[in-house]
């Protein structure tokens, strides 16, 4: 297309009208809006041939006359349908570019290519630098950014520099855009060619989509409280690289991969170290290598952002780290996920090179509808169908749904400040094993409102919620702030209320607090089964380290017991010694009654005597107020003091790995005691009816047991057993060997997650929250009366 056609309506009338630009002034930036408007209106159907557009002094500049498809022209023409009028809310600019590609770069590599990278500069300052493209003459970057400005007329300059490793970067040419001569909010397409001052060689040219959008004030604050975080907006004046807003998250966890194909064919090759690097828009994650397998587990957690709606391409692409190989690819479209859910699926690379296991999660986006409460009207209806859909007539339709889960997060009050301006850049994320969940991130509060509802899937009613606060930072990091657990079978259905915030380690009180309301269905009988299946396996989650005090804490837990059973021996040892006459002689004619009429169903019917003991004894403790206390005593764990062996001050390779292997073993000591602590601990909870689902289900197991061995002779029931256990492999190939009281027990909690999940107090309520709940509680205490 030619020069005159692409300038028309450009000419040096739009550019004077912008030079009278008052930059501290608005009457001055509406006034030069509304000329640069009607300019274009009467130079648009003026019939004489354009004028020319002065010539850059470095560059020359071809716009493309076609709009792109993307504009919005009814949002063009609402834009201009008010021109002539000076009472425009518009403050300042805000232009938007869009680096696209580059071609026929000028060589400055003595191996006949360039490492092309761009910076653009405004007023001297270096507004955005792109990424390097490594060995190519026609790069492809795709990269955006926006930026406000305060004066049109002043060009916008992009250069374009060759990345040197060891030395100063070559230049490779630069241009300029007269922003005057553009449209607002109109999308044009600019060839830039590349020229350096006192040369004429022909230096390639680089492909823009510039937009200038005129900003009101609110824009204006929105953008800059979106793009910054700081202590306040004047470093939206100082920063050198525009930051840019994300709509969307998408946590990744890479679990495996299989089937990967080798890098060299042949026997003696070795085998390839895999890792696996993402893309998506201009976000990038590497992972660390796997070593020499073709079947490697990485077991890595983290999150890139969906700044585009448009653009939505996961890019994936796995690479031999020891040769530098590619392995294999694969693109997934993140619009075909739905939102606020967890998805695990093997997805597979392209050509048969593999397969690879993730699991996606699209969260954070934010959103304007307030959240009502569950036991409002407009969700019974929804309720009744997750009834309906849960009810014991479904108990044997899809075994692993066992239940669904409904978690409303409204706000968070008292946050602890993270930020320099004694303030903080709060979101939530929502952990139910491997789903993973997000709020959006409300900026520089300590009271943030999330208005939020999220839904999973439950697979193991015993599983444990986890409720986490960060803190947002500009450099992709996070601050913790605060954390929640709240197991399943402790929800309060439909109940609003606030929970005080812990630490990380769920110890120790932290500073805010959070309101929820949660609300699960489940069915009982899925449940059950469940129960006496293994655990779902956390793919992420921290391998403990050897502590001094968690081991000295594990040891006393185990003493608790050791104790406990010397007691009995010494008891038992007293009656044989004859300490005691009158409790031997009773010892003794109790052991012959019990040996001569002892019957084998006799024996779970004594384990369910310890569940009547612990009943009577609970029912009755309570009844006189002296139960547990509502509130949590803080644990002490001083795990600051932990005496970790420390290696750095160690010469020579041996004695470190004597050290590391030292540290191994106490680890594994320490979690082997912390293991038996647990399981001893978990027996007793099982008596006492600390789960009371648990001990009910307990007793029910028990009381068929009962009756089994009563109505069976023993004998049939082991060899009953013994077919069981030999053919299961023969039933099914695939089965995993797992002991079902282990599974169970690993659903009681131990005395340490007691301590754990327990809650600490909120903060007292002030007269309006009061208000609120006494409220609520009469119309409860109302609807259940009626």
């Amino acid at each position: 297309m030619s020069i005159d056609r692409t300038v028309r309506g450009m000419t040096d009338k739009p550019a004077a009208a912008a030079a009278s630009l008052a930059a501290t002034n608005k009457f001055g930036l509406v006034h030069m809006i509304s000329r640069w408007r009607r300019t274009d209106t009467e130079e648009s159907s003026h019939s004489s041939a354009p004028e020319e557009p002065t010539a850059p002094k470095i560059a020359l500049i071809s716009f493309d006359s076609q709009v792109p498809s993307t504009v919005d022209a009814s949002n063009t023409a609402s834009h201009r349908a008010d021109e002539g009028k000076d009472s425009s809310p518009f403050v300042t600019f805000l232009v938007k570019v869009h680096l696209k590609d580059g071609h026929d770069l000028v060589i400055r590599d003595a191996s006949g290519s360039s490492d092309p990278y761009v910076k653009f500069k405004y007023k001297t300052k270096m507004l955005y630098k792109s990424n390097t493209i490594f060995k190519n003459l026609n790069p492809v970057w795709e990269e955006e950014f926006s930026q406000l400005i305060d004066d049109p007329t002043t060009p916008l300059q992009a250069e374009v520099y060759d990345y040197d490793r060891f030395a100063m970067d070559d230049f490779m040419g630069a241009a300029s855009v007269d922003l005057s001569k553009l449209r607002f909010w109109e999308p044009t397409d600019i060839k830039l060619l590349l020229a350096e001052e006192g040369s004429e060689e022909y230096m390639g040219y680089i492909n823009l989509v510039v937009t200038i959008l005129p900003q009101t004030g609110e824009e204006k604050e929105q953008f800059l409280r979106k793009s910054v975080r700081g202590p306040s907006t004047e470093m939206a004046k100082k920063t050198t690289k525009s930051a840019q807003v994300w709509s969307s998250v998408v946590n990744i966890v890479l679990v495996e991969a299989k089937n990967l194909l080798p890098t060299e064919i042949s026997v003696s090759a070795p085998l390839p170290d895999p890792y696996v690097k993402f893309k998506l828009g201009t976000e990038k994650f590497k992972t660390k290598p796997a070593t020499k397998t073709l079947d490697p587990k990485w077991l890595e957690q983290f999150d890139l952002h969906i700044f585009d709606e448009s653009h939505q391409s996961l890019e994936i692409m796995v690479y031999d780290k020891r040769s530098n190989v590619f392995m294999g690819r694969c693109s997934i479209d993140l619009t075909q996920f739905e939102r606020e859910i967890t998805h695990q699926r093997w997805f597979e690379l392209e050509d048969g090179a593999g397969s690879i296991l993730l699991l996606l999660s699209i969260s954070g986006t934010a959103t304007t509808d307030t959240v009502v409460d569950l036991a409002d009207s407009g969700g019974n209806d929804a309720r009744l169908g997750l009834i309906a859909q849960y009810s014991l007539a479904k108990s044997f339709s899809s075994m692993r749904d066992v239940g669904h889960l409904i978690v409303k997060v409204f706000k968070a009050q008292g946050l602890a400040a993270a930020d320099i301006g004694g303030k903080s850049d709060p979101f939530a994320v929502l952990e139910l094993v491997n789903a993973r969940l997000q709020t959006h991130t409300e900026y520089k509060t300590l009271n943030p409102e999330w208005n939020k509802l999220f839904t999973f899937n439950v697979k193991d009613i015993h599983a444990v919620l986890e409720i986490t606060i960060f803190d947002e930072d500009p450099n992709k990091k996070v601050e913790f702030l605060g954390k929640v657990a709240v197991p399943l079978l402790k929800i309060r259905n439909g109940e609003k209320r606030w929970y005080a915030l812990k630490d990380r380690k769920l110890q120790h009180r932290a500073k805010g607090q959070i309101l929820l309301e949660m609300d699960v269905v489940w069915n009982p009988v899925k449940a059950a089964i469940r129960t006496f299946n293994p655990k779902e396996t956390k793919y992420i989650s921290q391998e403990p380290k050897f502590k001094r005090q968690v081991f000295m804490n594990n040891v006393q837990r185990v003493k608790q017991f050791v104790v406990a059973a010397v007691e009995v021996r010494n008891f038992v040892q007293s009656c044989f010694d004859w300490e005691s006459p009158i409790r031997s002689i009773l010892a003794f004619i109790c052991f012959m009654v019990i040996t001569y009429c002892f019957e084998t169903y006799l024996l779970p019917l004594c384990l369910l005597l310890l569940f009547v003991k612990a009943y009577v004894f609970k029912t009755v403790v309570d009844g006189l107020g002296a139960g547990r206390k509502a509130e949590q005593e803080e644990y002490y764990d001083s795990e600051d003091d932990d005496g970790d062996l420390d290696d750095k001050g160690e010469r020579g390779t041996s004695l470190k790995e004597r050290v590391a292997a030292v540290q191994d073993t106490l680890a594994m000591v320490q979690n082997s005691l912390d293991f038996l602590a647990s399981l001893l601990e978990r027996i007793r909870n099982t008596f006492n009816f600390t789960s009371p689902y648990l001990s009910t289900l307990a007793i029910a197991v028990l009381s068929i047991a009962t009756m089994l061995l009563y109505m069976i002779p023993l004998r049939w029931i082991i060899m009953a057993w013994g077919i069981n256990k030999f053919t299961k492999k023969l039933r099914n190939p695939h089965f995993i060997p797992n002991n079902e009281l282990l599974d169970f027990l690993s659903r009681v909690p131990s005395d340490k997650e007691l301590r754990l999940y327990g809650e600490f107090r909120p903060d007292p309520m002030d007269g309006h929250q009061a208000r609120e709940y006494l409220q609520r509680n009469a119309n409860k205490r109302t609807r259940n009366t009626s």
